[in-house]
């Protein structure tokens, strides 16, 4: 109870403001701040705020909002990032948080695929009810050109909204998909320091290895850490 009344109290918003940073080989950019929903695990605020695209200098650039398809001016972003080239040669983008399949409707993935958006992340950090509405999300990314394992399911871990056997059922409905799947650990802890919250040891270290596992065989197609004997 007092760790995780401590995991509480360091509560603070995700984003604060306009950002533009890079290195040598990618750029990071947030262009909007603020999500409508409020949901309890999440520290983005609900106030929308929009700071325009800043100059694109890299071609590779991960976009950092929170998100971004919750705001009307999503797609005309979306577009107008599909125009940029660095070096005459054109940009390649990703969406570092998961998109919110409530707004992913089918124009605004093509938009995503044209615009070369890769790698696609859909956040499901509710219950398996949420099942049809992302399964209409992976379609629509699918009509729009993007693969199977194009696509990345995150879902938040070791909170109270879904228990371990019920992230295993999504888990399950993912293999049927072939998407790969990241688990996200509640207030961004990270492994090997996972503090046990609303799930304990066994199950964080059993859901890692699942999703380990899961996301070889997406990748491969086999499971790599199985040696080939002839027989």
């Amino acid at each position: 109870m007092e760790t995780q009344q401590r995991l509480e109290r360091k509560k603070v918003k995700y984003s604060y403001g306009a950002y533009d940073k890079s290195n040598h080989e990618e750029q990071w950019i947030r262009i909007t701040e603020g999500c409508p929903h409020n949901c309890p695990w999440c520290y983005e605020p609900q106030e929308f705020k929009i700071f325009g695209i800043p100059k694109i200098i890299r071609n590779n650039v991960k976009v950092i909002d929170m998100n971004l398809l919750a705001k009307k001016e999503a797609i005309g972003i979306i577009e107008e990032l599909g125009t940029k080239k660095v070096n005459n040669k054109v940009v390649h983008y990703s969406l570092n948080a998961g998109i919110d399949y409530r707004f992913l409707t089918l124009e605004i993935a093509y938009a995503l695929k044209k615009s070369r958006f890769v790698d696609c992340r859909l956040a499901w950090d509710w219950k398996m009810d949420q099942q049809y509405k992302l399964k209409d999300a992976v379609d629509n990314l699918l009509k729009a050109g993007y693969k199977p394992n194009d696509i990345t399911i995150y879902m938040v871990c070791n909170y109270k909204i879904c228990d371990y056997e019920e992230q295993c059922r999504k888990l399950d409905l993912c293999k049927v998909w072939g998407v790969k799947v990241v688990d996200c650990w509640y207030d961004n802890q990270t492994s090997p320091n996972i503090i046990p919250l609303h799930w304990n040891d066994k199950q964080i270290k059993s859901f890692r290895k699942k999703c380990r596992k899961h996301n070889h065989l997406v990748n491969f197609g086999i499971d790599p850490e199985i040696p080939s004997v002839k027989l």
